[in-house]
């Protein structure tokens, strides 16, 4: 439900008034329409009380008592039937507490009048700005009687205005003592009617039309008037605060008026009161005062309609019309008015002439008084609504269907609702209902029992239900059985036989399952679940947590659901598992499966964190990886019936590891401690000396430095660097500043917080690069939350702090115009947050462009002199030269041929990283340095370093995989990684999540797949790429063989990596030396890649790669040799112009023979000419173009010692994958099957890592992969062809029926593991394609083949420049379009937009792609149609990429 004005200001009065903030959740799919409000208030205001969600179903009540110590308790909520019955218990309670109750109603105050009898004071508000009001009113009255109030508010509408109260005033209203007398106002007391504006024909003196003083009308020492006195001094201090008169009964009168309306409820705003007609509009109604009443009915007044928008009553008279005949009949008034009851409605379009019917209706005494229309006028009987079961929990759902297909019974699945009523989805009644039919169960085994001894059974049906009897607990078995023992006992005159058959649905074996759900199955008090532990029953509770982690504060800590497990374990009888279904998914089926089995209770904590439906499952995922990787949510298994050492299984690796450290260090001191007790007390005796002593030693260095720098200006240097530029640029400024005689530090800015920063009494500079659309780099982040936190409320808290500026930024990366702001973004923000908190700026903004002449440089160079200059340096000079940067080449040639100090980090248990230059090593050996980036901010704010763990990638020449094989690699990615791996765009496996005490193990276990990992990946030649071709085996089996030479030939020769990862020792004393006779000691310049492709599929991309082979067959079908390409190459650098991707040239054809001896020339020639000074320009591809072809090629055949053949003809159609079934030539059979993105691994309803694992048992073949991400299961006998066929079917691994733009789509894994990538790409791009393809689907696509392509960064692991279409990723949400890739790969693409967002993306492509549909040629690609179109210019050299970018004529991008 969308916030309204009285929704919101509500919510905002009950924030800033409380100590404790309670809001009720509606149920799913509606989301509170406080909740908004009540988030963007804990982010911005100072007021910071306790904030609780209770679910839809929960149990307010308790959840306000136990926080009954605030001084002031605020409830927020929907009003309904079902919320009033759990708050009715508790009330008597309540309504002695400070509470206010703000209930929001819709035009039926039905349900909140059942509270009105049990609390002290309840207020009714009709406008958004009397809701306002009274919700001041009321916390000051809960908070200064101590009692219960109850405010009443309508929703309204979005039109409504509230003129709010400052945040500032709320808390020093509330702690102000509460005046004697009325404040002495400006304010007419004729003003403020019932929309709280001044209106002729309000009448609220103090003298009431009879002529009856108020005070002469209260009795002094009635309760009723107590509570009215403290009502009326609260309305005075809120009179005083908000300058708007607050009445109990507001009322607008005419002449003499014969008819008094008294309204209970939301009245319409009339321009006058009609003609004999009194409307009296209360506001109060409880205390409500006879007198109040009686002053507002004239002497002249014959009849009084009662209208209360009550639509729903127990009994037949209403409250107030009880209220209104008890007063007037017990006044002493001597000409008594009628009372008539009446029914309000919604009155938003009720006009004086409703009034004037519903007057003579009065008259005439016709029919029950109604006014305002009815949202149940039109009688129909509506079908009963069944509970909504959010989409996410459906996950849970769906895998127990998959897991006990045809035996599950979820014993409170909402369906019952439609016969059993609402309270079947509760976890009470599904627990009597399991109870009643495991007895029935109990009673048909009894039955069998009592058949099978009375002797009249022939032998073949006693032996039946005696394998029955010993099977009915067995699923499979029982299911089977039971349908014989139907059939056999049909007709059998036996009354056991009878009962057994009355029973027959009890036959079989079930999977019983509760289900909790705060969505649709609370679980009042826990109470079902209690009852099923201690039961004994055979029942298995699935309880599902959705509080997400950011949101576990506002949560009730005394209903945290991870302690239900605690629980349940010291009952002791009781299987207990907590999974989460988005961190590990086998383990959720382990648990499920376990639970099942298990004879006993089972109680299954599930996690599925997320705030609303329309929750992205991206979202989810982030949640609960922060959720297991902080412990807040562990990961578990306890199985009683286990023995007691392995009755416990602890499934989260980062507990595991915390868990095993401690552990180690406990179990190393017992062991000394053992061996040689009087080293315990030594151990303990010298803790308190050696902290001393460590002290000591810090305190003199400190005193050293103090000593040093006691003459010298302070300087603090504070960065944020995501890249590391920043950095560099902080660390020579630093170095700079130290080579002046400046007393230097240099931190991280998160590293400082702004308590620290006042006593800087020198300058402070900071320096901080660009993340995103202008987001601050990671670590900088905190520090500029706490920044604008202080901005926010208005702080100075940097007062004194004299402070500079440099950002760095790139003014290309953003060319529109309503982007341009997000250039330099950081440092401009900085730079004004600082000037807002106090601090002084002594040097102006300094920014660094990528796009200047020198770079960043440029402006650094104005900037940094600004800095001497004010702390008096500028005069000094600096003699001493700056140290040479560290860069790859000095660490290749240090590294003792790849070795560094690499084996010395594994065995660093301090950090789960290792050092930066042994990251740069780790590369050659097939490993990458990551951390996780999803949990990245939750770790840095809990102190704790990144998540880091590793990526390996395996190195397997052609993608070919023996079933064997593929087994290993399934079992290592379960044992060592997250439990899913990646079938690569370089024809390879890839595993993700490695922590560091892994890493060696996991290199063992591919070694002994006769795998290895060695130059997967860094400077070397890197896993060589060959062509499936399923149907030509000959062939295939060639250019595979050809592949593994290629790959073999250029392999590096040191022995570091079997030292280092297979313990294989080093020569002692350097007896033998390593020797690279290839690379040298300084390796490549940059990555080298080789592919093979067979004409007419170029499923390689093989212009994409720095060498590339083109198999060209004889007159005979034979091959003959190779067309050599050279000179392709993807990464670029975005807004550097210096960078661009490009196609490979063909220089010639040489003979298979001659193959690896080309390619190893070609790789010296590129060794001894590459750019070794800038990596960016490094690559083969800048090599060619530099030396010209001709040059290059000339060198090559020097090294050959002769010259290449002419290049022979050949022709590609396709770069995609050739799916489903193909026959080789040997007559065995292949088949080519869809894995998105490559992800390998299993989630609802695609077992694929499930069923590759199945495949892989039986298969005799082999397995190809291929360099588009997918899988062929190849060389399959005709004799295995329909057991293979069964298994994938059974699998859904044959499932090609997805669109052809998804199967021609490919993306890079990117977030959340890629320290490089800048944007998602394999978990959004299948989100994309969705709404993508129904584009397609609606202009008759669906079956064409559009070849999209999608990284996270511009390092182009997916090839996205050779795309038809491409994104390729800027920022979180944002990326670069391409278009007019050519559809075999030949041609690049160009950049169309420079900066798109989803919204931009689908609204560029959906006129493009309605118009390609219309206008393409026959056998027209969409890359091409863009370019004939004149949507983009064709690409003719990767040199000039960059020119006409942007689109062309009218689809030209406007640029900044």
């Amino acid at each position: 439900m969308s916030p309204t004005p009285s929704t919101s200001s509500v919510a905002r009065i009950a924030f800033l008034s409380s100590d404790v903030l309670v809001n009720s959740l509606p149920p799913l799919p509606t989301t509170s329409p406080y909740s908004q409000t009540v988030k963007s208030l804990s982010d911005a205001s100072r007021h910071t009380p306790t904030i609780l969600s209770i679910p839809n179903g929960g149990d307010p009540g308790a959840t306000l008592l136990r926080n009954r110590s605030g001084k002031l308790l605020s409830y927020l909520a929907l009003a309904s039937p079902h919320l009033v019955t759990r708050l009715i218990p508790h009330i008597a309670e309540l309504s002695s507490l400070p509470v206010v109750f703000h209930l929001a109603v819709q035009d039926d105050l039905s349900d909140v009048l059942t509270l009105r009898p049990s609390i002290p004071f309840v207020l009714q508000s009709s406008t958004a700005q009397q809701a306002h009001d009274h919700a001041l009113l009321a916390s000051k009255l809960a908070r200064t009687e101590k009692k219960a109030v109850l405010h009443i508010f309508h929703l309204g509408d979005s039109t409504e205005t509230v003129e709010e109260v400052q945040e500032g005033r709320v808390q020093p209203f509330l702690n102000s003592e509460l005046p004697r007398s009325p404040p002495r106002t400006p304010i007419s007391p004729f003003s403020n009617g019932v929309n709280g504006h001044g209106a002729n024909g309000y009448l609220n003196g103090s003298n009431g039309i009879n002529g009856h003083h108020v005070d002469d009308l209260i009795e002094p020492d009635s309760v009723t008037s107590e509570l009215y006195r403290s009502y009326e001094a609260a309305t005075w201090s809120t009179v005083a605060l908000t300058r708007r008169v607050i009445r109990p009964i507001t009322h607008r009168a005419s002449t003499s008026p014969d008819t008094v309306i008294i309204s209970f409820g939301r009245f319409p705003t009339l321009s006058e009161s009609p003609a004999g007609v009194s409307l009296v509009f209360v506001s109060l109604f409880s205390p409500l005062l006879p007198a109040k009443l009686l002053q507002a009915i004239p002497a002249s007044a014959d009849r009084v309609i009662v209208l209360e928008q009550i639509q729903k009553w127990p009994v037949k008279f209403t409250p107030f019309y009880l209220e209104v005949v008890s007063t007037i009949q017990n006044s002493s008034i001597e000409r008594k008015p009628a009372v008539l009851s009446g029914v309000l409605g919604n009155s938003d379009n009720v006009k004086q002439v409703d009034l004037l019917k519903l007057v003579q209706q009065a008259f005439s005494g016709l029919g029950p008084l109604r006014l305002g229309s009815f949202s149940n006028e039109e009688t129909t009987i509506a079908p009963v609504e069944l509970p909504h079961v959010p989409k996410h929990e459906l996950s849970y759902t769906k895998i127990l269907s998959n897991l006990f297909d045809g035996r599950l019974e979820i014993a409170n699945t909402p369906f019952l609702v439609a016969s059993e009523g609402s309270a079947a989805t509760s976890p009470e009644f599904a627990l009597g209902k399991v109870r009643g039919e495991l007895e029935d169960r109990e009673e048909l085994v009894r039955a069998v029992q009592e058949l099978m001894d009375s002797g009249d059974l022939s032998g073949d049906v006693h032996a039946l239900l005696g394998k029955w009897m010993r099977a009915r607990d067995d699923p499979a078995k029982s299911k089977a059985l039971a349908e014989e023992v139907v059939w056999e006992l049909d007709g059998v005159k036996d009354p056991a036989a009878a009962k057994v058959l009355a029973l027959k649905h009890h036959l079989p074996a079930l999977s019983r399952w509760i289900i909790g759900s705060d969505a649709w199955a609370y679980d009042l008090g826990a109470s079902g679940l209690h009852h099923a532990i201690a039961s004994g029953l055979n029942v298995n509770v699935l309880v599902v947590d959705t509080t997400p982690y950011s949101a576990r504060h506002t949560a009730d800590p005394h209903r945290r659901k991870q302690d239900v497990g605690l629980y349940a374990m010291n009952h002791g009888d009781v299987y207990v598992a907590s999974v989460a279904v988005y961190s590990s998914y086998a383990q959720v089926l382990q648990a499920f499966v376990e639970a099942d089995r298990y004879p006993g209770p089972s109680v299954v904590l599930a996690y599925l964190p997320y705030e609303s439906e329309d929750a992205m499952a991206l979202e989810v995922l982030k949640e609960t990886k922060n959720a297991v990787d902080a412990g807040y949510w562990p990961l578990y298994r306890w199985d009683p019936s286990k023995e007691d050492g392995e009755a416990f299984s602890l499934d989260s690796d980062a507990v595991k590891r915390e868990l095993q450290v401690f552990l180690d260090r406990q179990n190393h001191l017992s062991q000394l401690v053992r061996s040689k007790p009087e080293m315990a007390s030594e151990l303990v005796g010298s803790l308190g000396e050696s902290v001393k002593e460590a002290r000591r030693r810090r305190a003199q260095k400190a005193y050293e430095e103090l000593l040093g720098a006691i003459d010298a200006p302070p300087m603090l240097v504070l960065y944020a660097s995501d890249g590391g530029k920043a950095e560099k640029v902080a660390k020579r400024l630093a170095g700079r500043g130290k080579a002046r005689g400046l007393s230097v530090d240099m931190k991280t800015m998160d590293s400082v917080v702004l308590e620290d920063l006042v006593k800087e009494e020198g300058l402070v500079v900071f320096v901080t690069s660009v993340a995103g659309q202008g987001e601050f780099p990671q670590n900088g982040r905190s520090f500029v939350k706490v920044l604008n936190g202080a901005v926010g409320r208005g702080e100075k808290p940097l007062q004194g702090v004299k402070f500079a500026v440099f950002g760095m930024g790139d003014s290309h990366y953003w060319p529109r115009p309503e982007d341009r702001h997000y250039y330099n973004k950081s440092g401009k923000d900085l730079d004004a947050r600082l000037e807002q908190v106090g601090a002084e700026r002594v040097v102006q903004l300094g920014l660094g462009d990528d796009q200047d002449a020198d770079g960043p440089e440029t402006g650094y160079k104005i900037w940094e002199p600004l800095v001497w200059k004010f702390l008096g340096v500028d005069a000094v000079e600096v003699r001493e030269a700056e140290p040479e940067p560290i860069t790859n080449e000095h660490i290749k040639v240090a590294s003792n041929y790849l070795r560094g100090t690499i084996a010395e980090g594994l065995e660093d248990q301090t950090t789960g990283a290792l050092s930066p230059a042994d990251t740069q090593l780790t590369k050659f050996h097939g490993i990458y340095q990551q951390d996780d980036r999803d949990i990245r901010d939750e770790r840095q704010a809990e102190g704790a370093e990144p998540a880091y763990q590793f990526m390996i990638r395996v190195r397997m020449p052609g993608g070919v995989c023996k079933p064997e094989q593929w087994l290993q690699m399934d079992q290592i990615a379960d044992e060592h990684g997250n439990g899913t791996f990646k079938i690569t765009t370089r024809q390879t496996f890839q595993f993700h999540g490695v922590i560091k005490r892994h890493l060696k193990s996991a290199i063992k276990d591919i070694n002994r797949a006769l795998l290895d990992t060695l130059a997967a990946c860094g400077d070397v030649n890197r896993n060589v790429l060959c062509s499936a071709v399923p149907s030509l085996s000959k062939l295939h089996a060639e250019i595979y063989e050809f592949a593994k030479g290629v790959s073999e030939h250029l392999l590096p020769r040191t022995t570091a990596y079997h030292e280092i990862w297979l313990d294989k020792k080093q020569v002692a004393g350097d007896a033998l030396k390593d020797v690279e006779p290839l690379y040298g000691e300084f390796y490549l310049p940059r990555k080298f890649k080789v592919a093979v492709a067979v004409p007419p599929t170029n499923d390689v991309d093989i212009f994409a790669n720095d060498l590339g082979f083109i198999a060209i067959l004889d007159d005979k079908g034979c091959l003959a040799g190779f067309n050599v390409t050279a000179g392709g190459g993807m990464g670029v650098t975005h807004g550097n112009k210096k960078t661009y991707p490009r196609t490979a040239d063909v220089m010639g054809f040489c003979t298979v023979e001659q193959g690896k001896f080309v390619a190893e020339k070609i790789m010296l020639v590129q060794r001894d000419n590459g750019n070794r000074e800038d990596r960016k320009n490094a690559r083969l591809k800048y090599t060619i173009d530099r030396m010209g072809l001709d040059v290059f090629k000339a060198e090559v055949e020097k090294l050959l010692g002769y010259k290449l053949a002419p290049a022979r003809p050949y022709s590609f159609d396709r770069n995609i994958d050739d799916f489903g079934w193909a026959t080789g030539e040997d007559g065995k059979h292949h088949f080519t099957l869809f894995i998105e993105n490559g992800r390998i691994q299993d989630e609802p309803g695609r077992d694929f890592k499930a069923g590759m694992r199945e495949l892989a048992k039986i298969h005799k073949g082999t397995f190809r992969l291929t360099a588009n991400q997918h899988v062929v299961v190849s060389d399959i006998p005709t004799s295995e062809l329909e057991t293979i066929k069964n298994l994938l079917a059974k699998y859904k691994l044959d499932n090609l029926s997805q669109s052809g733009l998804r199967l021609s789509s490919s993306a890079c894994v990117a977030f959340p593991t890629c320290g490089l990538a800048m944007a998602e790409s394999e978990r959004y791009l299948p989100v994309l394609i969705d709404k993508v393809e129904k584009m397609c689907e609606e202009n008759g696509l669906r079956n064409d083949s559009i070849v999209m392509r999608m990284t996270g960064c511009p390092n182009g692991c997916a090839r996205p420049y050779l795309a038809e279409v491409a994104f390729v990723g800027k920022a979180p949400g944002t990326y670069l379009m391409l278009l007019g890739g050519g559809y075999y790969g030949q041609r690049l693409n160009k950049i169309y937009r420079e900066s798109v967002t989803e919204p931009e993306i689908l609204a560029i492509l959906n006129p493009m792609i309605k118009q390609y549909a219309l206008e393409r040629l026959e056998g027209e690609h969409f890359g091409d149609f863009a370019i004939r179109a004149g949507y983009i210019a064709p690409t003719t050299s990767g040199a000039e990429w960059y020119d006409r970018m942007g689109g062309e004529g009218e689809h030209r991008e406007v640029m900044a």
